[in-house]
């Protein structure tokens, strides 16, 4: 049986397990070891908010999402990682 690479990766979906923030970039490392990160400007309220609301990230959702709590903002790790952003690139 042939299982193509689209059914081998549609059941996986990668996890946080720690986040943070370096200046305006906001980096997640992931279960498998990968470190991912993107600048905060791509999303609406993470381009209005200071270096030190962006520092207060948070995991949420067993890693599944990055929560700060004082913009009240919510982003899926899954989204982030498949290039889903609100704003373009400058």
């Amino acid at each position: 049986m042939k299982t193509s690479l689209a059914e081998s990766t549609a059941t996986f979906e990668a996890a946080a397990i720690r986040a943070w923030a370096d200046g305006r970039v906001i980096y997640m490392e992931l279960h498998d070891g990968r470190i991912s990160g993107f600048p905060a400007d791509r999303f609406r309220l993470l381009a209005n908010a200071s270096d030190e609301q962006l520092a207060k990230v948070a995991l949420e959702v067993d890693g599944y999402a990055l929560r700060w709590e004082e913009l009240d903002e919510d982003i899926t790790v899954p989204g982030i990682l498949a290039g889903r952003f609100q704003l373009p690139r400058k």
